[in-house]
C-alpha cells in the first residue's frame, strides 16, 4: 500500500497567536516591506513628536499675530493709505455735525477739510498717534452713496441714538449694509448726557438689549465729550480689521480729487485724472478700470505726485527770518503735485486689456439646411406605417368600435364600469337641479348715511390711478400662479399648435435629456462662456497671490489718467456724490450670462415679475438688468419661477459683465415715486451660460365620459389638428394618473385618452409642456438717481427685525 504524499498546493493554516499583544516592531517585521497605503501616496506625511507639534502651532500662530499687527500699522501709517471712516448716523435725532466737531479736535492733530467731493468729509492727521484718518459721511435715505461708501471704507462708525437706537430709516440701512457685507464696525451713543443721571444707566442697559440682536458681544462706546472722542479714535485705531473678498483680490482707489481734460474733437468726453490712495492690491497701468456707476474704462498712465496730507510735513525756514518755521500746506503740495508729477507707468498697447466687451457674432456660423418636400413626406409615411395597431377583434365589429376595446381584460370590467359611470352621471344631474332649485336667502341690511371727509379729495390727488390698476394687475396674477401653478387657457382665436410650438413634452423633467447648445438665441453669439470657469477663477486667484505684479504698490497716492470718460462722471463727482475705481480682474470686462442665488426681503411683499427691470449690486458693481427667476436645484433643468417668491431661494440669471465670486448681491426695485426699495438679498453662484431654465406651461382638459381606464377628454383643445399633434405628449391628472391620447373625436378638439387606472369625474386632466427661456438683454451700468427720503416717507417703510 503506498504511502500519502501531500502535493505542492498543501493548505497552510494560519498560526494560533497565542494571545499575546503585538507591538509596532513585530507587526514591521509581520509585514516584511510592505508599505501601508498612506506611504504610498504622493504626500508623504511627516509624522512630528508631540513636542514639534506643539512648536509648530505656536510659530503658525507667532505668523499670523504678526500680519494683524502688521496690517493695523500699516494702515492710516505714514506709509499706509489714510484709515478711511463712514460716519452713519441711524436715527434722525443724531447731529452729525456736532459729531464732526468732536473728531475735529485742533489739540489731538491737524484738520484738513475736503474741498472736493461730499461737504461732510475731512482729513484727521494726529502725528501723536501716528495715524490719519479720512472721515466720510451720508445719510441713511441716499442708499446708493451708502453702500458705494461701504464697498472701500476701512470702519464704519455707527452713530446710535440713547433711547431708540435706530429709527426705521436706519433700520432699512442696517438690513442693505448686512446684506452687502460689513467691514470693521464702530457704535457710537450720541446725546445720553442729555439725559436726566438717573436715567443714563437704565438707557444704557436698554440699549444694549437693542443692539445685542444685531451686533452681538460688541461695545457701545460715548461721543458727547472731547475726552469721549479720544478715546474712540484709540478705539478706531486698535480695531483688528475685518476682510471683504471681493475688494482684498482687487485694487482700488477713492478719489479725493479729479480734474477733466476734454479732447480736440469731442468736449464731451476726455481724459479724466483721478488721484488717490491706492488700497487692496497694487495697481497695474495695463488693467481696466471700473468707475462704480458709470462702466470700464482704460488706463493711459499712473503719476506719483506729493502726499496732500503727510503725517509729518516738512519743515522750511525763512530765509528773513531762520526762527520763524512755516509747514507746506496741502495748497502747496497740490501746486507741487501740478507742476512736477512722477510718471510712474505708461501703458503698453501690446499688454494692455482690451474694452472689448462683446463677441462680434459670424451670421454664416452655425447655418442649416431645410429639409425637403420628398423627405417630409417620407417622415409622414414612416410614422402612419408606425401608428398602424393590429387587434383581434369579433365579427361585424366597425373601426370606431375596435378603438374601445383594450389589449387586456378589458371584458371583464367594460360592463360594471359603463353602469357606475352612468349612475355618477344621473346622480350629477339631481344636485345641479337640487342647487338651481335652492333659492338664496337675504340678509337684512341697514342704510347709514356718512359724512364725507374734507382730505379724501386731497387724498386722491396724490394716488395714481394707472399704478394701482397695474398693481392690482401683478396680485392677481400672483394670486392666480399660487393657486393654479403654470396653468395657461389654451387659445380659441389661435391654433394650440402654433401657440405653442416652441414647446415640447418631457417623459421625466428630471431625467430626459436636454441638449443645452440648441436653438440658442442669437444673443448667446455676443456673449463669451469659459470651459471651465471654476478652473479659470482658481488660476486667477492663485496668481494674484503667488504673482508679483509690476504697478503703484498699496498706501501710495497717485494720480490715474483715465482715457476716453465722459463729462458727466466729473459733473457726478462735483455734486458730491464718490468717485470710486475698482480694477478689473482678467475676463471681468466681458459679457456673459450671471446666475445669483437670492432670498426675498421680507420687508418687501409686492409682487416682482420675471423680466421686470431691476437695479442690482453686485460686488462693485452697480447696474439694472432684466432677470429670470428659477428655482435653485442640483438637477440639469432648473424650472422657471414667474414671480420672486417669499417661501424660498431663487437663482437670478442674467446677462452682466463677468464677476467671480465670492461677490453679495442686493436686488433694488425703483418705484414709480423715484425711490428704490431693497426686495432680495443673495450672492453670486457662478457664470454658467449653460444652466438651462424651463419654463413650464400647463394645459388642463375636463373628463367628459369615463369607460374604465378610458375617458372622453375635452376642452384641452378645440380642433382636431391640434389633438392630433399633441398625441405624443403624455398627459397626467391632479390626482396622480397617467395617461395618452388615443384618438381625436370629432372636430371640435373632444379627444379619447387611456390612463393607468380609474379615473375620477371630479378629477382634472393635466398636459405639461417645456421651452428653454433667456434673460432680456436690457444690462445698463447707468442708474439714475434715487429720491431721497423724507420724514413723512419714513413712516412708510417696514420695520425688519433681522435677527
Amino acid at each position: 500500500m503506498a504511502a500519502h504524499r501531500s502535493g505542492p498546493l498543501k493548505q497552510q493554516n494560519k498560526a494560533h497567536k497565542g494571545g499575546r499583544h503585538r507591538g509596532r516592531g513585530s507587526a514591521q517585521r509581520d509585514g516584511k516591506g510592505r508599505l501601508a497605503l498612506k506611504s504610498l501616496s504622493k504626500k508623504v506625511r511627516k509624522e512630528l513628536s508631540r513636542v514639534d507639534q506643539r512648536h509648530r502651532a505656536s510659530q503658525i500662530r507667532k505668523q499670523k499675530k504678526d500680519a494683524v499687527l502688521a496690517e493695523k500699522r500699516h494702515l492710516g501709517s505714514k506709509d499706509g493709505p489714510p484709515h478711511q471712516v463712514l460716519v452713519v448716523p441711524l436715527h434722525n435725532r443724531i447731529s452729525l455735525p456736532e459729531a464732526f466737531r468732536l473728531l475735529q479736535d485742533r489739540d489731538t492733530g491737524t484738520v484738513h477739510l475736503n474741498e472736493w467731493g461730499s461737504t461732510h468729509s475731512f482729513m484727521l492727521l494726529c502725528p501723536g498717534l501716528k495715524h490719519r484718518w479720512f472721515f466720510t459721511s451720508a445719510r441713511p435715505g441716499d442708499l446708493h452713496t451708502v453702500l458705494d461708501f461701504a464697498k472701500v471704507a476701512d470702519t464704519i462708525l455707527f452713530l446710535l441714538d440713547p433711547l431708540e437706537g435706530w429709527d426705521s430709516t436706519g433700520d432699512y440701512c442696517l438690513s442693505c449694509l448686512f446684506a452687502q457685507g460689513l467691514p470693521t464696525y464702530t457704535l457710537a451713543i450720541q446725546g445720553i448726557l442729555g439725559l436726566p443721571p438717573k436715567k443714563q444707566i437704565e438707557a444704557r442697559k436698554k440699549l444694549s438689549k437693542v443692539v445685542e440682536k444685531r451686533f452681538p458681544d460688541d461695545k457701545l462706546l460715548l461721543l458727547d465729550t472731547q475726552q469721549e472722542a479720544g478715546m474712540l479714535l484709540r478705539q478706531l485705531v486698535n480695531q483688528k480689521q475685518r476682510h471683504l473678498a471681493f475688494r482684498d483680490r482687487r485694487a482700488y482707489l477713492f478719489a479725493h480729487a479729479a480734474d477733466f481734460v476734454p479732447n480736440e474733437e469731442n468736449n464731451f468726453v476726455g481724459t479724466l485724472k483721478i488721484s488717490g490712495y491706492v488700497r487692496g492690491q497694487t495697481m497695474n497701468v495695463n488693467s481696466l478700470l471700473h468707475i462704480i456707476g458709470h462702466g470700464d474704462f482704460q488706463m493711459k498712465q499712473i503719476d506719483a505726485p506729493m502726499d496732500p496730507f503727510p503725517l509729518n510735513p516738512r519743515v522750511i525756514k525763512s530765509q528773513k527770518d531762520p526762527g520763524m518755521a512755516v509747514e507746506i500746506g496741502v495748497m502747496d503740495a497740490v501746486a507741487d503735485m501740478e507742476e512736477d508729477p512722477k510718471v510712474l507707468m505708461k501703458a503698453d498697447p501690446n499688454r494692455q486689456e482690451s474694452l472689448q466687451t462683446e463677441v462680434i457674432p459670424d451670421p454664416m456660423e452655425g447655418e442649416q439646411t431645410w429639409p425637403t418636400e420628398e423627405e417630409l413626406s417620407e417622415a409622414n409615411d414612416f410614422l402612419k406605417e408606425r401608428s398602424k395597431v393590429v387587434k383581434k377583434v369579433p365579427k361585424g365589429t366597425s373601426s370606431y368600435q375596435a378603438e374601445w376595446i383594450l389589449d387586456e381584460d378589458s371584458e371583464n370590467d367594460g360592463e360594471g364600469d359603463e353602469y357606475d359611470d352612468i349612475e355618477h352621471e344621473d346622480f350629477m344631474e339631481e344636485d345641479s337641479q337640487d342647487e338651481s332649485s335652492e333659492e338664496e336667502e337675504e340678509e337684512e341690511c341697514e342704510t347709514m348715511t356718512i359724512g364725507e371727509s374734507v382730505r379724501d379729495d386731497l387724498y386722491d390727488e396724490k394716488v395714481d390711478k394707472e399704478a394701482e390698476e397695474k398693481m392690482l394687475e401683478k396680485y392677481k396674477q400672483e394670486r392666480l400662479e399660487e393657486m393654479f401653478p403654470d396653468e395657461v387657457d389654451t387659445p380659441r382665436d389661435m391654433a394650440a399648435r402654433i401657440r405653442f410650438q416652441k414647446y415640447r413634452g418631457l417623459k421625466s423633467f428630471r431625467t430626459s435629456p436636454w441638449d443645452p447648445k440648441e436653438n440658442l438665441p442669437q444673443d448667446y453669439a455676443r456673449i463669451f462662456q469659459f470651459q471651465n470657469f471654476i478652473n479659470t477663477r482658481k488660476r486667477i486667484f492663485k496668481e494674484i497671490k503667488e504673482k508679483e505684479v509690476e504697478g503703484a504698490e498699496v498706501g501710495w497716492y497717485v494720480t490715474l489718467h483715465v482715457s476716453e470718460v465722459p463729462v458727466s462722471v466729473v459733473e457726478y463727482f462735483k455734486r458730491g456724490a464718490p468717485l470710486i475705481g475698482f480694477s478689473l480682474l482678467p475676463h471681468e470686462q466681458k459679457m456673459s450670462v450671471l446666475n445669483m442665488v437670492v432670498s426675498r426681503h421680507p420687508g418687501n411683499t409686492e409682487p416682482v415679475k420675471a423680466k421686470e427691470e431691476l437695479i442690482f449690486h453686485c460686488g462693485f458693481r452697480r447696474f439694472r438688468a432684466s432677470p429670470l427667476f428659477s428655482q435653485h436645484t442640483a438637477a440639469d433643468k432648473h424650472k422657471f419661477q414667474r414671480f420672486l417668491t417669499a417661501d424660498m431661494a431663487l437663482v437670478v440669471t442674467v446677462y452682466a459683465p463677468i464677476t467671480f465670486p465670492p461677490a453679495s448681491v442686493l436686488l433694488f426695485k425703483q418705484n414709480s415715486n423715484g425711490m428704490h426699495s431693497l426686495i432680495a438679498t443673495g450672492h453670486l453662484l457662478s457664470v454658467d451660460p449653460d444652466r438651462m431654465v424651463i419654463k413650464r406651461v400647463v394645459l388642463s382638459g375636463h373628463p367628459f365620459k369615463i369607460f374604465t381606464k378610458m375617458a372622453v377628454v375635452r376642452y384641452m383643445f378645440f380642433s382636431r389638428e391640434d389633438v392630433l399633434w399633441f398625441k405624443p405628449v403624455e398627459l397626467r391628472t391632479k390626482w396622480g394618473r397617467r395617461g395618452h391620447i388615443k384618438e381625436p373625436l370629432g372636430t371640435h378638439g373632444h379627444m379619447k385618452c387611456s390612463f393607468d387606472g380609474k379615473l375620477k369625474s371630479q378629477d382634472t386632466v393635466l398636459m405639461n409642456l417645456y421651452k428653454r427661456v433667456f434673460p432680456k438683454w436690457t444690462y445698463d451700468p447707468y442708474i439714475p438717481e434715487p429720491v431721497l427720503w423724507v420724514k413723512s416717507e419714513i413712516s412708510a417703510v417696514p420695520e425688519v427685525d433681522m435677527q
